[in-house]
């Protein structure tokens, strides 16, 4: 669907159709585009775009971690696209829709006004552990894609992410995606993925989530250190898991423990640092 009065582009984008591909009874792959439309009253701009990866830990897609995040980075002059990939389905399923996502919003970046060398990628939590998948995917793992563009972000925003497959995981997202142990951990844990080529991070986390430990980000930048690829990090003291936009818009008001305003800062954390990588507006 394209909305005019709103001077913005909304349109759902199944990406199995849109690549010619056989779903095998998979439930996600839709893509949910939100972009403005250019104005006839001032010159072409140029936008940065971030796709999104909710949480959920692969069994639902957290609508909190969704479309307000979009929103969100459309009010900063992003355009943004949000993945509903598909859920009780092991690797590599769900990065198999986050790679054509990202192809996707290469290849058809001129029709939504995009910068195609300025695209991000967010996850939350299991959407989190998604989005490190993809920031350190091997041409391996895409080869059997019919894809084209480069699949790798620009740059990633993990946000309160699962990372380890390992001691502290969590293990519903672990059961899901390794289906039940029979992909070896080693494989899907983000911290022994990185390498010098991996894609520059921005973390974030909480000491007080007690449902994807705060170990998970600290071993991540560890390894961002280790393999010399820069990275950002943002530890709050505190906030509970799930936190979102951590303001009212995507707390439920009879839940103080979702309002910690202090953390609500990584937002702007993050535009900040995605600015000085290059991300920014531009007139063409």
């Amino acid at each position: 669907m394209t909305s005019g009065k709103a001077n913005m582009i909304t349109k759902r984008i199944d990406l199995y159709d849109y690549f010619k591909l056989d779903r095998h009874g998979v439930s996600g792959g839709y893509l949910n585009a939100y972009a403005r439309t250019p104005s006839k009253e001032i010159k072409p701009k140029l936008r940065p775009a971030v796709l999104v990866f909710p949480g959920g830990g692969y069994e639902y897609i957290s609508d909190r971690e969704g479309e307000p995040i979009a929103l969100a980075f459309l009010h900063y002059g992003y355009s943004a696209f949000v993945l509903n990939y598909s859920v009780h389905a092991p690797y590599p399923v769900p990065l198999n829709e986050a790679i054509m996502a990202m192809a996707y919003i290469r290849e058809n970046a001129a029709d939504y006004c995009l910068d195609s060398e300025k695209v991000a990628s967010i996850g939350f939590s299991a959407g989190g552990h998604l989005a490190g998948l993809l920031a350190t995917v091997t041409k391996d793992e895409s080869k059997n894609l019919p894809i084209k563009s480069p699949v790798l972000p620009d740059a990633v925003i993990l946000s309160y992410p699962v990372v380890t497959m390992g001691e502290y995981s969590h293990e519903g997202s672990r059961k899901v995606i390794t289906d039940g142990g029979k992909i070896p951990y080693d494989k899907l844990s983000v911290e022994k993925r990185v390498k010098k080529n991996s894609v520059p991070a921005f973390i974030w986390h909480t000491i007080e989530d007690n449902c994807v430990s705060t170990e998970n980000s600290l071993m991540l930048a560890a390894a961002y250190k280790r393999a010399g690829v820069p990275f950002s990090m943002m530890i709050f003291e505190k906030g509970c898991h799930g936190l979102s936009l951590c303001n009212a818009e995507t707390a439920d008001r009879t839940e103080n423990d979702l309002l910690y305003y202090p953390a609500e800062k990584w937002l702007s954390l993050a535009l900040d640092w995605l600015a000085v990588r290059g991300f920014s507006v531009t007139t063409i």
